[in-house]
């Protein structure tokens, strides 16, 4: 038997144990790191299949079997994934032609992508037509800020941004689109109202950092990575006038770019620009890290290549 010191001696211990056990759960979690994978495509062109092995220096490359393929891979090695799109799923092969972009948007719910944004070929069957197909086909959201949809066919299935739960984290996605004159004709455009993209952009950004407390600020950008000689806002130049906004996935300009750009911001913090080319030949990954003390950090980029191999 115990002795009665004994006795509340281990009680005393007991009891502290399980006092102490929220506070050792709370600095376990305090202390723990999470990891975040961004994959992300833009200017796929309708090309679900890979381009045909003709000889040309893509010959092989794509596809969206294969591309699915990876992503699922990826998934299964990593709990906390976002995958993201910025832009001109359509136009650039005959399923588009047959078949006004079903395909593209059912290949993508079937991959699961989390947002898209919006390109100017999007438009190339006309607004009624994109809104049919992300209303009926589509389960992600296509985002755009700077396009005030209010009247037209897009209204109601298109949004300004997103917010996404993965684990502990809070992610918010919003989305440009690159300004219609030009490149969209007036009849497919409507009534759509082009706004500036940096003062939308920051506006957006600003809401889901301060008021949404958002651990990372994603934009999905139709803009273009930099222009030398048009009149054009761009990546660079959001990037640059930016405050709030940690990384934006780029389109439009099918820039393949080695590695991702880095810019410092009106607040001098920096900014990440990424965009990976055309046609689906490449998906693009960002690690990010992000713990109870500090910002998020990047842990690693890579291309993936869309074909018998998996990375460039």
């Amino acid at each position: 038997m115990l002795s009665r010191k004994n006795f509340i001696r281990q009680s005393a211990l007991l009891a502290g144990g399980v006092l102490s056990a929220p506070l050792m759960d709370e600095a376990l979690a305090a202390s723990s790191t999470y990891r975040l994978v961004i994959l992300h495509t833009n200017d796929t062109h309708s090309r679900l299949d890979p381009f045909p092995m003709d000889g040309s220096r893509n010959q092989g490359l794509g596809g969206v079997a294969k591309r699915a393929e990876i992503i699922k891979q990826i998934r299964a090695q990593e709990p906390y994934v976002l995958l993201l799109d910025a832009g001109d799923i359509f136009q650039g092969t005959p399923y588009y032609n047959f078949y006004k972009g079903e395909p593209e948007i059912r290949a993508m719910s079937y991959m699961e992508y989390d947002a898209t944004a919006i390109g100017n070929h999007d438009f190339d069957a006309g607004m009624e037509n994109l809104a049919t197909q992300l209303r009926r086909h589509a389960r992600f959201p296509m985002l755009v800020c700077n396009y005030d949809v209010n009247g037209t066919p897009l209204e109601g299935n298109v949004r300004p941004y997103h917010i996404f739960r993965r684990g502990p984290l809070k992610i918010g996605v919003l989305g440009v689109g690159i300004e219609g004159k030009g490149l969209i004709p007036d009849q497919l455009f409507g009534s759509t109202a082009y706004l500036d993209p940096i003062a939308e952009a920051n506006k957006v950004a600003f809401a889901l950092r301060k008021k949404e407390h958002c651990d990372l600020v994603i934009c999905l950008s139709h803009l273009g990575n930099r222009y030398t000689t048009e009149r054009k806002v761009s990546d660079e130049d959001l990037a640059k006038q930016t405050e709030e906004i940690d990384l934006i996935i780029g389109g439009h300009t099918h820039t393949f770019l080695d590695k991702p750009l880095e810019y410092t911001n009106k607040k001098g913090k920096d900014v990440l620009v990424n965009q990976v080319g055309f046609g689906g030949i490449l998906v693009g990954r960002i690690d990010f890290e992000f713990s109870k003390f500090s910002s998020q950090k990047i842990l690693k980029t890579e291309k993936i290549l869309i074909s018998s191999k998996t990375v460039v």
